[in-house]
C-alpha cells in the first residue's frame, strides 16, 4: 500500500486513540473509511474514462487504416480496370474440336461392368478345437481343454446343437 508496516498501524492508532479519544474514535474511523472509499470511486472513474479515451483514439486510428485501405482498393479498382476478354474462336480451333469429337464418337464405347453380389460369408462348420499332442519327452499328460460352445446359427442342420 504505502509500505507502512503493521507497527507503524499500530502507532497512528495508539496516537489517535490519545489524541481524539475513545468516545470519538469510530465515528472518526467511519469518517476517513468513508473518505477513503470516495477518493478510490473517484480513482476508479478516472481510470475508466482514461481507458474509453484510448479506446476511442485506437478505434479512430483504426477506422482511418481501414479507410486509407477501402481508398486504395477502390482507386485501383477505377482506374485502368480492363476485364480479360475471350479471343475470337478461329478456323483452326473449330477445325480441330470437331475433329476430336468425331474421333470419340468413332470409338467403341466401354463394355459395362458386371454386377457386383455381396453375399454374406458362408457358415463354416467349426472343427474340432485341435489340440496340440503332447511332446514325446513329457511323461505328465497334457491339461485337456474345455471345447468352445458353438453358437445355433452356426451348427449345421445335421448335427444337433452343442450347449
Amino acid at each position: 500500500m504505502f509500505d507502512i508496516a503493521w507497527s507503524e498501524f499500530m502507532l497512528i492508532g495508539a496516537v489517535a486513540l490519545v489524541v481524539i479519544g475513545p468516545k470519538d474514535l469510530p465515528k472518526a474511523m467511519r469518517t476517513v473509511g468513508q473518505a477513503v472509499g470516495k477518493i478510490r470511486r473517484m480513482a476508479s472513474e478516472f481510470q475508466g474514462q482514461f481507458n474509453d479515451a484510448m479506446r476511442e483514439a485506437e478505434l479512430h486510428d483504426l477506422k482511418k487504416q481501414v479507410e486509407d485501405v477501402g481508398g486504395t482498393v477502390s482507386s485501383a479498382m477505377n482506374t485502368d480496370f480492363k476485364p480479360i476478354e475471350m479471343p475470337a474462336s478461329t478456323g483452326l480451333d473449330d477445325a480441330a474440336l470437331k475433329e476430336a469429337e468425331a474421333k470419340l464418337s468413332a470409338l467403341p464405347p466401354p463394355d459395362p461392368l458386371p454386377p457386383v453380389e455381396i453375399a454374406p460369408p458362408a457358415a463354416a462348420p467349426v472343427a474340432e478345437a485341435a489340440t496340440p499332442e503332447p511332446a514325446a519327452e513329457s511323461s505328465e499328460p497334457a491339461p485337456a481343454k474345455a471345447p468352445r460352445k458353438r453358437k445355433a446359427a452356426a451348427a449345421e442342420p445335421g448335427e444337433g446343437s452343442a450347449a
